[in-house]
């Protein structure tokens, strides 16, 4: 695992809150350190858990980079590590590529949102879907089929994918599925006749288009919008996903994308893709103005399933994780699973990427944003009420994983606090206990609040013969460092080894 950068600056600096107690300057410096030192360990354990073969997590905040770690492999079957510098599929984050650049054409006055396909895809005069407009295209309002009545291209058995002729013959044949503005309707068709409009609008190609607009301005080198034969050394493998635990993973290869590049082809470091992401959010206008950020960014279509709304915007997911409002985008390319979410209030950017078609890129990069944000609000609780800090010599000796037979729990130093995580949860800040300092020797105490949990009891830790803790007991129930717990599963006498678990 590999971390560049982590947060150092600031620290130094007087703690200063706002009115309603958010720390600023060095406790959420501080807070932010703990949270991303957590973070490598959080993710680590999530892909042991689910045999995920590579992992990078990339975290910039006000367009510093924070975090930038990959753990695992690049490849199964080479046993190769995966490093920060492999190149990744990131599939529809691309959507949010060519919504930028259409952005950008309409700011130049080089197009407009009003414009209509075939304004500028002759090709498509007169057939249904001549008259959708750019705006249409860009929310997923167009009717669009999504990927054609034979989308096995997605897993190689259909072909290549298909090119600008192909596309044109299917936008005539099969385009229409229902009127525009009827439903939101996803659709990497609609998004690669948007790359044609884009070609024909601004008379370059789409690589030409964001090499210039795009890429460019950013000055990152390990983001483009097509896989490059000769670049394939440096992209990490895609790979099957399993239908049972001990299923084995099967490599992908890579292949372009031909016309649906502008849906789903591009590719980047997850580092470089937070690049991408700060240049979202409002103020930094390397790309596009706020003005149109805001256009990009506000919720165009409410999408209700099951009972659960999500919302898209133009080319970009519109949610709200906690308290965060945040855009961004998944991507689902075969072998590859990706995930970025974007804080454009606070410049806050976490990007996810896994080389498995089962990976939880989705999960990991949530929960980064999640423990991010537990470690902030804790901090917050330290400058109100300074005595449920815990010293930090305190809390370095007791940080630490600890496992019984019916729990995973991480004693994490967050904010100023100590807390108890469960790294299985499906959620890492999902549910948390405080633990706050008593006049017991190595006896701490869980909050006082209520709870089907010990509330309000002690939490104790024991010490083997050199004085190192090596157990922590709650609810009465002791729990022993990992490796000690691992060694005991693996002895076969679980009771033996350690006395008070019988099986």
């Amino acid at each position: 695992m590999t971390s560049t950068e982590d947060l150092t600056t600031a620290l130094d600096q007087p703690v200063e809150t706002t009115a309603d107690h958010t720390p600023k300057g060095a406790a959420k410096a501080a807070a932010m350190r703990d949270a991303l030192a957590y973070v490598e360990r959080w993710v680590a354990f999530q892909g042991e858990l689910l045999g995920t073969p590579g992992i990078q997590v990339a975290v910039r905040h006000k367009g510093e980079l924070l975090l930038d770690l990959a753990w695992g492999v690049a490849d199964v079957e080479t046993q190769a590590p995966l490093t920060t510098d492999h190149l990744f599929r990131i599939a529809s984050h691309s959507k949010t590529f060519t919504a930028t650049a259409a952005l950008q054409l309409i700011e130049a006055g080089e197009l407009r949102l009003d414009d209509t396909i075939e304004q500028w895809v002759p090709a498509l005069a007169d057939s249904g879907v001549a008259t959708v407009t750019v705006r249409e295209l860009l929310g997923h309002q167009g009717g669009i089929i999504r990927d054609g009545s034979d989308a096995n291209y997605w897993q190689r058995g259909g072909g290549t994918f298909p090119d600008r002729d192909a596309i044109i013959a299917m936008a005539k044949a099969e385009g229409v599925v229902y009127a525009t503005n009827e439903h939101f309707k996803y659709s990497n068709i609609g998004y690669s006749l948007l790359g044609l409009v884009l070609e024909g609008a601004s008379g370059m190609s789409y690589a030409e288009l964001v090499a210039e607009r795009i890429t460019g301005p950013l000055g990152t080198t390990a983001m483009g919008p097509e896989w490059l034969a000769e670049r394939d050394g440096e992209f990490a493998s895609g790979h099957t996903g399993r239908t049972r635990v001990d299923d084995a993973r099967h490599r992908i290869r890579h292949v372009d994308t031909a016309a649906m590049a502008p849906a789903t082809g591009w590719f980047a470091t997850a580092a470089d893709l937070t690049v991408y992401g700060s240049a979202h959010a409002f103020g930094n206008e390397t790309l596009v103005t706020d003005a149109s950020k805001r256009l990009l960014q506000r919720p165009e279509s409410p999408v209700t399933h099951a009972g659960v709304t999500r919302h898209y915007g133009l080319g970009f997911d519109v949610e709200t994780i906690g308290s965060r409002a945040v855009v961004g985008h998944s991507g689902g390319y075969p072998g590859h699973i990706t995930r970025t979410w974007i804080d454009p209030k606070d410049d806050l950017v976490v990007s996810a990427l896994t080389n498995a078609i089962d990976g939880p890129a989705g999960v990991i990069a949530g929960g980064v944003l999640a423990i991010i944000d537990l470690a902030l609000a804790l901090a917050e609780e330290v400058e109100a009420d300074a005595s449920v800090a815990v010293p930090a010599e305190i809390a370095a000796e007791l940080e630490g994983r600890f496992a019984n037979l019916w729990s995973i729990e991480d004693v994490v130093p967050l904010g100023g606090r100590l807390v108890v995580l469960y790294p299985k949860a499906p959620e890492p800040a999902g549910f948390v206990v405080r633990l706050r300092v008593t006049d017991t020797a190595d006896s701490l105490a869980t909050d006082d609040v209520a709870g089907f949990w010990a509330t309000g009891e002690p939490a104790v830790f024991g010490r083997d013969a050199d004085g190192a803790v090596e157990t922590l007991t709650t609810s009465g129930m002791t729990s022993w460092r990992i490796d000690a717990w691992r060694a005991a599963l693996a002895s076969g006498d679980l009771a033996a080894a350690l006395p008070r678990v019988s099986l």
